[in-house]
């Protein structure tokens, strides 16, 4: 019979161990990540091709602390009534919720630009993704490394 003192060590470094440990012993996290990922894209763009370039991601490739990721998005566009960007997606592989930010534009944005912070689970693939108004879609992607992950399991928070 476990005792109350090995039952509350055994809680506090389950609580502990990564989430690439965790991976490993549950094969299902990986694949219902990466299923959730091309869910959010396919959300997203449906059944278009999306092409590379017109979109810039920036984002430090080596981070300390997850919880607060510095990036920015900048969409090469002029910004007309003819020919501007309509959204910008920003996905990430590994997190719970892999939809991190989706910003809507109009001409008079001026500038297809977006900056901002986001938390991430692990290192990871970042891709932003701008839809354009003529119904294209154009990407790019960035891997960073996160040494302090910052998105735990839902049933661990």
């Amino acid at each position: 019979m476990t005792t109350r003192r090995e039952f509350l060590v055994l809680a506090a470094t389950s609580l502990a161990v990564p989430e690439a440990a965790r991976a490993q012993l549950d094969p299902n996290l990986a694949t219902n990540r990466k299923a959730a990922f091309q869910e959010a894209l396919h959300r997203i763009v449906g059944d278009t091709q999306v092409r590379r370039g017109r979109v810039k991601l920036q984002l430090p490739p080596l981070i300390d602390n997850g919880n607060s990721v510095p990036f920015s998005v900048v969409v090469e566009s002029p910004m007309t009534e003819a020919d501007y960007v309509r959204a910008i997606h920003v996905l990430t592989e590994k997190n719970p919720l892999p939809d991190v930010v989706s910003v809507r534009l109009s001409p008079r944005a001026g500038r297809a630009t977006l900056s901002t912070r986001v938390r991430l689970a692990d290192t990871q693939t970042v891709t932003a993704i701008a839809q354009m108004s003529d119904g294209s879609f154009w990407s790019d992607s960035a891997e960073v490394v996160v040494t302090l992950s910052a998105c735990l399991e839902e049933g661990l928070i």
